[in-house]
């Protein structure tokens, strides 16, 4: 079931955050333990052979977010209640916005690992030096659905296949597509709204010479406001 979060409360949690983390250090932190290249039916399998449940959470990458602390407070809250021994926390692999979440990870004692289309590795992305585990899924593209609309790519299908809790804060085109998935199949899932960062945003359609954006609030904020199925 989705649920969808309110985002007014998340600057208290911010300073709380900044409490348990002290300068955000990342003493917890160092290079990835295993890098492979894996199909999502050696992703799966892996996961599997953990025996542990598994929370992902979708967001922004490269466009960031307005208010980056006040993400980190509502994922440090969802993190509180949640057993190390028990969970694995899993991202997208990258350091780039939601990809700080690792690090709080990381200071709770979960094992982190990541997924992420070989996209990311072609094209040289820093991945998080918290996350332990990472899989690079040959993928033709960055993740969502395929043109057909209705099959996702290997990157997103191993993504959904191995979460049984999804959390969404924010999140572009890929997250939606995510999201879209997970909630036809019953997964357990919780969107925060959020605003990408506004700056990046407006840099981004001056390159592409597209008019200036007046809505942030991305693309899962979209599908759910318009009822898409």
């Amino acid at each position: 079931m989705l649920r969808i979060g309110c985002f007014i409360a998340a600057c208290a949690f911010a300073t709380l955050t900044i409490a348990l983390l002290p300068g955000h250090a990342v003493s917890a932190c160092q290079p990835p333990r295993q890098v492979t290249e894996a199909t999502p039916d050696q992703v799966r399998a892996f996961f599997n052979s953990k025996h542990a449940k598994v929370v992902t959470f979708l967001g922004y990458s490269g466009a960031g977010y307005e208010d980056a602390d006040a993400i980190l407070g509502r994922a440090d809250a969802a993190l509180k209640d949640l057993d190390p021994k028990h969970w694995i926390v899993n991202i997208g692999a990258t350091e780039e916005g939601i990809g700080a979440v690792y690090e709080i990870a990381k200071q709770r004692g979960f094992t982190t690992s990541g997924i992420v289309s070989t996209q990311a590795r072609d094209e040289k992305v820093a991945l998080s030096p918290c996350v332990d585990f990472v899989f690079y899924v040959e993928d033709a593209t960055w993740g969502g659905y395929l043109p057909d609309k209705e099959t996702l790519s290997p990157t997103s299908m191993a993504m959904v296949a191995v979460s049984d809790t999804m959390i969404a804060i924010g999140g572009g085109g890929v997250a939606r597509d995510e999201v879209l998935e997970a909630r036809r199949l019953g997964k357990k899932m919780e969107f925060i709204p959020a605003d990408m960062n506004h700056r990046v945003a407006r840099e981004k359609a001056a390159r592409q010479g597209q008019p200036e954006p007046t809505d942030f609030r991305g693309a899962v904020d979209a599908a759910l406001r318009s009822g898409t199925p």
